[in-house]
């Protein structure tokens, strides 16, 4: 593992910003009833991965809450898959697409187990 200073220099949290942008070109084409409903709980939650990512780092100093941040990020990218495949079910996305934000999920989901696993070396004291 490299080590990183940042957390937006983390593989896993340029995994989650390109699950935002996928998840918001997929979107847009959605119809405008879904505007308030799917679109926007698509949209938060794939968003909110990287924004739980990014708490996670400040939170460096207790373990616990380290841990807790990714554990909300890992949970939000579980939304992110129900709420493609309720875009499936509503024909809104093609297979191609849902594969797409499926497997990107998962990629991050791995990638978060793994920093938990290994939560010590990323909340070392004296880490800046």
């Amino acid at each position: 593992m490299a080590y990183v200073n940042f957390y937006f220099e983390l593989d896993v949290y340029k995994l989650s910003r390109q699950l935002a942008k996928d998840v918001y070109r997929i979107s847009k084409h959605f119809p405008v009833e879904e505007k308030f409903s799917l679109t926007d709980q698509l949209r938060r939650s794939s968003r909110s991965v990287g924004a739980q990512i990014a708490e996670s780092w400040a939170k460096w100093r207790y373990i616990n809450h380290f841990i807790a941040k990714l554990t909300d990020s890992d949970a939000e990218q579980y939304e992110t898959q129900h709420w493609i495949e309720v875009a499936f079910d509503c024909e809104l996305v093609n297979d191609q697409e849902r594969e797409l934000i499926v497997k990107s999920c998962e990629v991050i989901n791995q990638k978060l187990n793994a920093m938990m696993s290994k939560a010590s070396l990323f909340c070392t004291i004296g880490r800046k």
